[in-house]
């Protein structure tokens, strides 16, 4: 499924008008109908106060406010600005509204008796809230929140950035958010997330070419989408087939990190790994793999990678390695920072660069544009502010945008890490990430993901292909482990463990 920012849904809008003749008050009265449904279909037959700004969100709820009045609900209406301010389109339904019953008043806040409804319909303000809201609103929001009644929010909860799920200064919680067409991205990024409850997206009618042009740059990642990217592993075949990852990680202090990533990626089916780790810990490493390989490498005496590795991991990889998985439990040192840079440069095959890869690169990202193979970065929010403070010009607040022009200006496959997730591809695509919850917020689950992505890579997915199922497959997988082991309990091996049982759901 599509997402798509405000400026994309309001030219989705504009085009059905223009283009197919369906008016703006058709589409105005099918989105109030569909939330006076869902209101209907959710909650008893009781009161309802709908709270309608001056706009065309207002005019949707008082679409829903006069269908609940025929359909037998008490519904009060409380318009917080003033009679003129009203969109036409808003005019026309308000007036309608009235004669069908509906009590409408023109207030700048709330009595107590106003929130004696059973539920509110929050239709203030809708994707085209570009600027923190009033005092005066913001305090009907505060007592909205504190009234401890069901939400139903018209398209996006008010107060709610639409391209980036920021609160601009306050915004309505709700516990459910029916939206029109496409959910938008301040639906999915927190904290819109949190704020926009369970989200119902309905069909109001927009042409459905629209709703799939190529330039909707932003996907939704569901299981559907996911399912047809899983490699096949025909009857014949052999460990060769599925690529052999070499994964370079691990310093004194730092085992756990390389081994998880190791086991992660074996796990989601790569035919065979190799650990690469300094000198003086293989017997460490030896001592607790089992299917994984372990590749000693020149230590820089206190128990970290030296320089001198490179030398040693380019003959390895040309000889035998397909994918490389490099950072987790690296260390940050002069020599990893100059073995990361080198490495980026040179090595042949594709690439996962994470945790103390990513921050050994540094101030030196620009090197990722002169890479010879394709680079997957897989930054948590840390570790992207200190690439975008390498990447002059990528600031700001809206995380999407951020992915999206790191990965295009470095050329890379950039997975910003975090809720959700977002994958962005060298060429402007972006895909939003619909699995996972807060219980993966542990360490070691980025080690995992590392390792889950490089074996899929070694499977021969592309870039782009092996991020999303990865990301897909490994929040999935944390799901599962978390409906067995609860959230406050979850470990990064926990996820390990459950990468069997996603597959088998998938397969399902």
């Amino acid at each position: 499924m599509r997402i798509v920012t405000a400026e994309e849904m309001r030219d989705i809008d504009r085009r059905t008008i223009r283009d197919y003749g369906i008016s703006g008050r058709v589409l105005m009265e099918r989105a109030g109908l569909l939330v006076a449904e869902k209101v209907a279909e959710l909650f008893e037959k009781k009161k309802v106060l709908v709270l309608a700004g001056s706009g065309n969100n207002g005019g949707d709820g008082l679409v829903a406010a006069r269908e609940l009045s025929r359909l037998g609900w008490q519904v009060k209406a409380l318009l917080p600005g003033r009679k003129e301010k009203l969109s036409a389109d808003c005019l026309v339904q308000l007036r309608a509204a009235q004669k069908a019953g509906v009590s409408a008043e023109f207030r700048s806040g709330l009595d107590e008796k106003d929130l004696h409804a059973a539920i509110i319909i929050d239709a203030l303000f809708g994707t085209g809230l570009n600027k923190p809201v009033s005092p005066a609103l913001a305090g009907i929001m505060r007592q909205v929140n504190r009234s401890g009644r069901p939400v139903v929010s018209v398209d996006i909860p008010s107060g709610i950035a639409a391209d980036d799920g920021r609160v601009m200064g306050e915004a309505v919680r709700a516990d459910l958010t029916v939206t029109f067409g496409l959910p938008k991205r301040g639906h999915l990024i927190h904290p819109g997330a949190e704020y926009t409850g369970r989200l119902i997206v309905g069909d109001i009618g927009f042409p459905a070419e629209l709703l799939r042009p190529e330039n909707l740059r932003a996907r939704l990642i569901g299981r559907d989408e996911v399912i047809p990217l899983i490699p096949e592993r025909p009857a014949l075949s052999h460990k060769g087939d599925y690529g052999h990852v070499l994964v370079v990680a691990g310093s004194r202090g730092r085992t756990g990190a390389a081994l998880m990533a190791a086991k992660a990626c074996l796990r989601t089916g790569a035919g065979m790994v190799t650990l690469g780790v300094p000198e003086t810990l293989t017997d460490v490493f030896q001592a607790r793999v089992t299917e994984e390989m372990v590749l000693p490498l020149p230590d820089d005496g206190h128990g970290g990678l030296s320089i001198r590795a490179l030398g040693e991991i380019l003959s390895f990889i040309s000889s035998k390695a397909d994918v490389a998985a490099v950072g987790p439990g690296l260390g940050v040192t002069a020599d990893t920072a100059g073995l990361i840079e080198q490495m980026v440069r040179t090595v042949t095959v594709p690439m996962v660069l994470d945790a103390d890869g990513l921050n050994a690169l540094g101030s030196k990202s620009g090197a990722l544009k002169k890479a010879k193979a394709p680079v997957i970065c897989t930054p948590h929010t840390g570790e992207l502010a200190r690439l975008l403070d390498a990447a002059a010009g990528i600031a700001g607040h809206d995380r999407a945008r951020q992915a999206e022009l790191f990965a295009k200006g470095h050329s890379v496959c950039l997975v910003s890490k975090g809720a959700p997730t977002i994958v962005a591809d060298p060429s402007g695509l972006l895909f939003f990430n619909s699995t996972g919850n807060p219980g993966m917020a542990t360490a070691g689950a980025g080690d995992v993901l590392t390792g889950m992505i490089a074996g899929l890579l070694g499977q021969g997915l592309p870039p782009a292909v092996a991020s999303v199922a990865g990301v897909y497959l490994h929040g999935l997988s944390g799901d599962l482990a978390a409906a067995q082991k609860g959230m406050h309990s979850l470990i990064a091996s926990d996820i390990i463990e459950h990468i069997p049982a996603a597959f088998l759901s998938l397969r399902d």
